[in-house]
C-alpha cells in the first residue's frame, strides 16, 4: 500500500482499513476518482460510492489547506438484490440530475 498512491494523500487510518477489510487500493482509488454516487460529509468531507461486482465500496475525502485531497477512510458493504439501472434511466439521470 502506498500513501501516495494516485496522487492523493492516503491517512494511515485508511490504509489500516484497506488492508482490514480486503480492499484493494486501485479500486478504493477507482471509487474516489470516478464514484457512482457523492454526498457532502461532515467538517467539509465527502463521501463517494462505487459498486464492483456486489460490493458498494465507499470513501471518505477532503482536501488539506494545500488543496490536496486526503483519503480518510474506506470500507465496503455487500449489496443485495439491486438490479442493474436501465440505460434509458441512466441517460435520464445525467441529464437531468436526478
Amino acid at each position: 500500500m502506498n500513501k501516495n498512491f494516485g496522487g492523493v494523500i492516503w491517512t494511515n487510518h485508511a490504509l489500516q482499513k484497506l488492508k482490514e477489510r480486503g480492499i484493494k487500493q486501485g479500486d478504493a482509488w477507482a471509487t474516489w476518482r470516478r464514484p457512482d454516487q457523492s454526498r457532502k460529509g461532515k467538517d467539509g468531507s465527502w463521501v463517494y460510492y462505487r459498486t464492483y461486482s456486489g460490493q458498494k465500496i465507499e470513501i471518505v475525502a477532503k482536501q488539506n489547506e494545500k488543496k490536496e485531497w486526503l483519503i480518510l477512510s474506506v470500507w465496503s458493504k455487500p449489496v443485495y438484490g439491486k438490479k442493474p439501472e436501465s440505460l434509458l434511466r441512466l441517460l435520464f439521470r445525467r441529464i437531468f440530475g436526478k
